[in-house]
């Protein structure tokens, strides 16, 4: 099967305030770069944002990697998070309401869809795409 690579970031001028998505398809040596915002938002709508437009912007069933820097979207996924919040009803470990619920549901959908797989990179430092992934969501703040 083929193997998609997707990187993905979110930024944030103030949490809440503008913020913005960047996300790197890439695919038998081409490259798809797709970014948006939103005026009013937070860093981590945008994390999950960036991840869930590079899953949706996918065309056939393939293998997907998907590398973030945001520990709280690799580790809903990784640590099984996603899937704990699930059997409690949507409430965390503090039994609060988990935040951005449709976004998880539809992330999670897509997740399952592609059988992707969530790799931790450390977020601004020398991973090239990682890196051009900020300055896409830095971008689209710009552009609201």
């Amino acid at each position: 099967m083929d193997k998609v690579i997707i990187y993905t970031d979110g930024a944030c001028s103030g949490n809440p305030g503008p913020g913005g998505w960047g996300t790197i398809l890439m695919y038998k040596g081409y490259r798809k770069d797709i970014s948006g915002g939103a005026k009013n938002t937070t860093n981590n709508i945008m994390e999950i944002t960036a991840a869930l437009e590079g899953l949706k912007a996918l065309k056939t069933q393939c293998e997907v990697e998907i590398y973030s820097d945001s520990a709280y979207v690799v580790n809903a996924f990784n640590n099984h998070w996603i899937e704990q919040w699930k059997k409690n009803g949507w409430k965390n470990s503090k039994k609060e309401e988990v935040k951005n619920k449709e976004l998880w549901e539809e992330l999670d959908l897509l997740v399952k869809k592609y059988n992707a797989i969530f790799i931790k990179v450390k977020g601004h430092s020398d991973n090239e795409y990682n890196n051009k992934c900020d300055e896409l969501a830095r971008e689209a703040i710009k552009k609201l």
